[in-house]
């Protein structure tokens, strides 16, 4: 491949933005406006340096989404030949993924660990939630989730949490006292099953690097130069992790535009990019302020919206670009009306103008929004994709099929075992699953090692030959991960289990579009297997890591000719011809839970902005006099960030219907749908499962169990989940032998030793 003279790329720049690409020592922030070119110039900044004879195995580029690293790597290879395959680059939960898999051990986790994604936790919180007989109502999975998502986010563990006044004060003023708890087991069945969720791979990736300095010191001389992207967006675990890398050499290069930092909800902070000068004195900003994507028109009334938050850093946005329409406002009567209005005047810029559907985009506030704008785009015959629906990676099917193929890499990974055990039906019920829960919490061991040591337990022996005939299967399939590919695996497991024969014969509509998708799996494992251009390995393993990172945007390849919809948050980074921002009402947006303090509802000014600057060419924004919330027919007035424009930039179109709608106070709500009571225990005691799931105990880290073939009664030993205890009892012989130990805080308890994880306490 030609590689190109770096003079060449330098000339296409701006003054800032070559001054940015040449300042290739020391700490840099690069403020970059929106649509001021920032991926050009982190692009050539990599370039410039590898040319400079930078070894692109000691770069580390972090950004937030798979497909900005994918395009970035085919524009530095296009401009300096394959050596842009040796740089370290990718989202952060990517790069720590492959750091994790590296030193994985050192943590206690076996190398080949899952990743659990919002789905598979959200389903273990769930029976860790039922198992505690605590109300699914109060301690809904989704809030759970988030609460630990957020702890972690903060670098506050499960013990630190357990520990912190402030946090349990919370969640008894919340009336969910039992948080911690959940966190606590949380954690340790993770840990059991081998897998680490999205925010573990930033978590256990600092405490490698606290815990373990050698590991620190190998990546600090790795990466003697860090760039990150999208540096505003960053949270606390992120920012201490890049502090840490940093240290050393100080080559740290952040990206970012404080104008454009709306995720505080997942933890990120602004306050990163407002004080990365506190961090390195010696400091060198560069502020990309030219705007090459929107009009003179969009750009100025953008900058006059965002210049009323008192925190940020100081910049002029500006464009050479032409004047551009006026920004239109849709005045309508009803939300009905207004998504009504939108499809029209979609259709009738595309008649008129003969563009495509992909040109136009409708951006919303919440995802209940989109509706009646669906329901109004039908009518008109437009075609439209929703961002941030159902994931292909979510559905049952898919989902089926990956667990299967997680298992066999994992063995021990119960989320994926739980759900294919009795997938297809093989007459494993819930009377034998609630038997091996039971069993594994008292063993303290995964369900795999429960399932595989049948002998050991009567209990299951009805149940005995099927399960089996199940691990027996997945035995045979992870004989096969070194002699075959990815694909060639997956195909065989899909067949050999029987997946694609039931839904190939099911007929139904959604029999053949199960098939298919299944199909389309198996496709694009496939390609993932005949891609070239890839340097990772093309095993069933790598795989796996590579789709559980997957987003919505990483999937998008802009080909289908649909108008998108999406939530504002969904539409950062991305960028359409024609924009419409339904919704614009007071407590819609700027959210009704934004008005309560200065430092949220600038988030919501710094939202509008960002979908404000969506836009190239025509910006439309569109309210409501009464809207449909919570079942009734509520009055609306204008947002407040309509009032905060100029009206020189607007056009405002009334209403077309003529139609008066008086606002309906007395409108019937939505039936709600209570849960059922809590299942029938299926021969499991009730106080039994109380008991063992109240009381599980701290998982010991770093835990190396010993030989114990020599056991006897009077020794001390311990174990990773019970801690000390005293060998009261040994009998058996062979693989049958078990002792009966008095442990300090459990009492007495029966283990087989074959696989009782236990060390001597000398």
């Amino acid at each position: 491949m030609k590689q190109t003279d770096p003079n060449d790329f330098l000339k296409t720049l701006n003054e800032p933005q070559r001054a940015a690409v040449l300042q290739t020592e020391g700490p840099v922030m690069i403020v970059a406006g929106a649509g001021s070119g920032k991926t050009r110039v982190l692009t050539y900044r990599i370039a410039y340096m590898i040319h400079k004879g930078i070894d692109p195995f000691n770069i580390l580029a972090l950004t937030f989404t798979n497909k900005a690293a994918k395009e970035m790597r085919h524009r530095i290879e296009t401009a300096i030949g394959p050596e842009a395959r040796n740089i370290w680059m990718g989202t952060f939960h990517s790069v720590f993924a492959k750091i994790l898999r590296i030193e994985a051990e050192k943590l206690g986790y076996p190398s080949n660990f899952t990743i659990y994604d919002t789905e598979d936790s959200k389903s273990l919180l769930k029976s860790i939630i039922k198992e505690m007989q605590l109300d699914d109502k109060v301690y809904k999975p989704s809030i759970v989730l988030s609460r630990i998502s957020a702890a972690k986010n903060s670098l506050i563990t499960y013990k630190m949490y357990e520990g912190n006044d402030d946090l349990t004060s919370h969640d008894a003023v919340s009336s969910r006292p039992y948080i911690h708890k959940i966190y606590s087991t949380y954690a340790k069945r993770c840990f059991t099953s081998g897998a680490m969720d999205f925010d573990d791979l930033l978590l256990k990736t600092y405490e490698l690097f606290t815990k373990h300095p050698d590991s620190l010191n190998k990546y600090q001389h790795k990466f003697k130069y860090v760039m990150v992207d999208e540096y505003q967006d960053t949270n606390h675990c992120q920012y201490m992790i890049i502090k840490k890398l940093a240290a050393v050499n100080e080559n740290i290069c952040v990206v970012g535009d404080d104008a454009q930092s709306i995720y505080s909800f997942r933890g990120a902070t602004i306050r990163n990019i407002l004080n990365f000068e506190k961090d390195y004195p010696d400091l060198k900003v560069f502020k990309l302020e030219q705007n090459y994507r929107s009009t003179q028109t969009i750009v100025n009334a953008a900058g006059e919206v965002i210049a009323n938050n008192r925190d940020q850093l100081e910049k002029k946005v500006w464009t050479s670009n032409d004047q551009g329409d006026k920004i239109n406002v849709i005045r309508a009567v009803t939300d009905n009306e207004e998504a009504t209005l939108i499809a029209q005047s979609i259709f009738e810029e595309k008649m008129k103008n003969q563009l495509s559907n992909k040109d136009f985009s409708i951006l919303y506030r919440t995802n209940a929004q989109s509706r009646s704008l669906e329901e109004a785009l039908r009518r008109h015959n437009i075609p439209y994709r929703i961002y941030g629906g159902l994931s292909f990676y979510q559905r049952k099917e898919i989902k089926d099929l990956l667990a299967y193929l997680r298992l066999t890499i994992n063995h021990k990974d119960e989320e994926a075992l739980k759900r294919i055990i009795n997938y297809p039906t093989r007459g494993i019920g819930k009377t034998t699953l609630d038997r091996i829960q039971l069993l594994a919490a008292e063993q303290g061991v995964s369900w795999w090692e429960i399932i595989s040591n049948l002998e050991f337990f009567a209990e299951l022996k009805s149940a005995a030959s099927k399960l089996d005939d199940f691990t027996v299967m997945i035995r045979s399939f992870a004989t096969m991960l070194e002699k075959q590919d990815a694909y060639e695996l997956a195909m065989h497991i899909a067949r050999s289990t029987g997946i694609l024969k039931s839904l190939h014969d099911d007929k139904t509509v959604e029999g053949v579009s199960r098939y298919e998708n299944v199909v389309e799996l198996l496709n694009g494992i496939k390609e993932f297997v005949e891609d070239d251009t890839s340097e990772v390995s093309k095993d069933l393993g790598s795989y796996l890591q590579d789709i559980a990172l997957v987003t919505d945007a990483d999937k998008d390849d802009g080909n289908d000719d649909k108008v998108s919809l999406m939530t504002i948050h969904s539409a950062k980074g991305l960028e359409f011809p024609h924009v419409y921002i339904s919704g614009m009402e007071e407590n819609l947006f700027p959210s009704q839970m934004s008005l309560g303090s200065r430092q949220d509802l600038e988030e919501e000014r710094r939202l509008f902005y960002v979908g404000m600057t969506r836009a190239e060419k025509r910006l439309t924004l569109a309210f409501a006099n009464s809207r449909f919330r919570f079942g009734q027919l509520l009055p609306c007035e204008p947002s407040r960030f309509i009032a905060e424009l100029n009206d020189d930039y607007l056009s405002f179109a009334q209403s077309r219907s003529g139609r008066t709608s008086k606002p309906q106070s007395n409108q019937p709500s939505r039936t709600e749908i209570s849960k059922n009571s809590p299942g029938r225990n299926y021969g499991v005691p009730q106080k039994s499962r109380e008991n063992v799931i109240r009381n599980l105990p701290p998982v010991i880290e770093n835990f190396v169990a010993e030989n114990t073939s020599n056991i006897k009664v009077g020794d001390i030993v311990e174990h990773q989940r019970f801690g000390k205890g005293n060998v009261a009892e040994v009998d058996g012989a062979g693989d049958n032998r078990k002792a009966t130990i008095d442990f300090e805080s459990f009492g007495k308890k029966q283990l087989v030793l074959r696989f009782a994880k236990l060390r001597f306490v000398r």
